[in-house]
């Protein structure tokens, strides 16, 4: 869209990990991301190694080839921003930039005024969907008071279902 809208679209995704990041470095960054999920990171050097890392995997150049998943959701933004006429910017909630906060202030610096956070994981119980995203979104009402911020979620499950079973009904 032209970027000037006032109402905005966050496609909150997972994100995945690129084919191509270096194994070594990968291999680091998952026992430093166990000590940090765990709130057992003990210093400042690894706390300061664990960001290094975690901004180096972000910032990846990514290919269809080395990240389907993240071009998958870029295509998915694209469709919903076509369908839907408002701007749409994609979020991922780990190894891939823009996180969800940058999406978020991203489009807060793009004159948003109300924005409608949407993910593409669709069950409750996961704590991505539950509780990071959700709790992203409210540290974003309280940084941007004067934009309208929702996330819609959970999803009905009826409606999920009905979802599903249409796709389906496609490969009957």
């Amino acid at each position: 869209m032209n970027g000037m809208d006032s109402d905005y679209i966050i496609l909150a995704s997972h994100g995945s990990i690129p084919k191509n990041f270096p194994r070594k470095e990968l291999s680091e960054f998952f026992s430093l991301h166990s000590l940090a999920e765990t709130g057992r990171l003990q210093t400042g050097q690894q706390v300061s190694r664990y960001e290094e890392l975690d901004g180096k995997m972000r910032t990846w150049p990514r290919t269809g080839e080395n990240d389907a998943f993240f071009h998958a959701s870029n295509e998915l933004a694209r469709e919903i921003e076509k369908l839907s006429g408002k701007s749409v910017i994609c979020g991922f909630n780990e190894f891939c930039a823009p996180d969800i906060a940058q999406a978020i202030k991203q489009a807060v610096e793009r004159g948003a005024k109300k924005i409608i956070v949407v993910t593409s994981m669709l069950t409750r119980g996961g704590e991505h969907a539950e509780i990071e995203v959700t709790q992203t979104v409210q540290q974003a009402k309280g940084e941007y008071p004067d934009v309208s911020i929702t996330y819609a979620w959970p999803f009905d499950t009826t409606r999920v279902a009905k979802f599903l079973l249409n796709q389906v009904k496609n490969f009957e």
